[in-house]
Order: C-alpha cells, then sequence, then structure tokens
C-alpha cells in the first residue's frame, strides 16, 4: 500500500508519517511545508506544488491524504472546498482514495486563539463541519482527529507548548486515526468482494 500525504507541519510533526507507516504497515511519502496550504499543492508554479502534481500524475497511490492549513476551512472556506474539489478530482483519476485529515481548534486559552479573537469550541465545531461537508462533496473519507483532540486533550498531553502543533501523543492520535479510516475502507471493500 502506498500512501501520500498532502499538508503542512501538522502533518510533518514528530514524523507523523512514519507513526503512520507503521500503524497501517504501509510506504507513506509527504509533500509538506510549513504553514502549506492545499491550493499550494495544485500550483505547478510552487516547488511543493510542482513536486504534488508530478507525484499524482505519474506515480500510484492507494490513498492520499489532505490537510489544509490549520484555520483555512473557517477563514478561507470557498479556496479550501475549490482545493479539494479540484484534488479529491485529480486523486480519483488516478484510482486512488482522498481522506481528508481534518485537524483540531487552536488549544482551548492559548495565547495564539486569544490572538485570533476565537472561541475554542465555536473553531473546533466550525473545522470538523467544514471538513466533513468538503468528504461528502467529494465522496471522501474523513479522519476527524479535530474531534478526538476535543475529547481528549483535557485527559491527553495533545498539544506542543504553541497550543497549535502536536506532541509525539498528539501525533500518534492523528496517524492512529488515519489508520483506522484505512483499515475500515479496506473492510468494506473486502466485504463488498466477498458478497
Amino acid at each position: 500500500m502506498r500512501i501520500l500525504m498532502l499538508g503542512n507541519s501538522l502533518t510533518a510533526a514528530n514524523d507523523m508519517p512514519a507513526m503512520l507507516a507503521d500503524c497501517i504497515g504501509a510506504k507513506v511519502y509527504h509533500h509538506t511545508r510549513g504553514g502549506a496550504r492545499l491550493s499550494e499543492q495544485l500550483n505547478p508554479n510552487t516547488r511543493l506544488g510542482a513536486r504534488t502534481q508530478e507525484a499524482l500524475v505519474q506515480e500510484n497511490w492507494d490513498y492520499v491524504v489532505l490537510q489544509e492549513m490549520s484555520h483555512g476551512p473557517v477563514t478561507a472556506p470557498e479556496k479550501f472546498f475549490s482545493s479539494v474539489r479540484e484534488l479529491c478530482g485529480q486523486i480519483r483519476t488516478r484510482g486512488a482514495v482522498p481522506i481528508l485529515y481534518a485537524t483540531w481548534a487552536y488549544q482551548r486559552g492559548s495565547a495564539k486563539l486569544a490572538a485570533k479573537g476565537w472561541d475554542y469550541d465555536v473553531m473546533a465545531d466550525a473545522l470538523s463541519a467544514a471538513y466533513h461537508k468538503a468528504a461528502v462533496e467529494n465522496h471522501a473519507l474523513v479522519a476527524d482527529v479535530g474531534q478526538w483532540f476535543y475529547r481528549l486533550s483535557g485527559i491527553q498531553d495533545l498539544y506542543a507548548d504553541d497550543g497549535v502543533h502536536p506532541t509525539p501523543s498528539g501525533s500518534r492520535l492523528a496517524a492512529e486515526t488515519i489508520a483506522e479510516v484505512i483499515r475500515r475502507q479496506m473492510e468494506g471493500q473486502n466485504d463488498k468482494a466477498n458478497l
């Protein structure tokens, strides 16, 4: 199994792609740049976009995981939905399955959340809703890591000191959530094949 992850530092932190590879027994590659948006992955005039576009056209993937910049689905929803639509089209044309990696709200009480003037619950709900809407519209799978952060952040140490990036435990939770989505999808395919 070959998986390509498109995202930014929320994907690359703590070498999460290697954690996913361990969880699912796959070869996992990632095209990331700190602060990157999905629209950059579509732009062949950027180094990241050129690399991604070449990989989507010339290589075979089983799954391609899409992760938008941390607040992009909330602050630039049209750009987010448009980028997801275009990328999902490219991914499906090549026979791969798109997965949206729904990230989390900034940590409750963090300086970053306060600087934006946002409410933690509102940001968490808005991110989850945007990713789920994009998944439904594009027949994509969704790994709602953000909802796990929402449920578990008071119990587990999931946020790094900046209140945005994940700790190793947070990255492990993300990898396990994505792996579980892939396992469920594969089991569904196997069930259909056995009918």
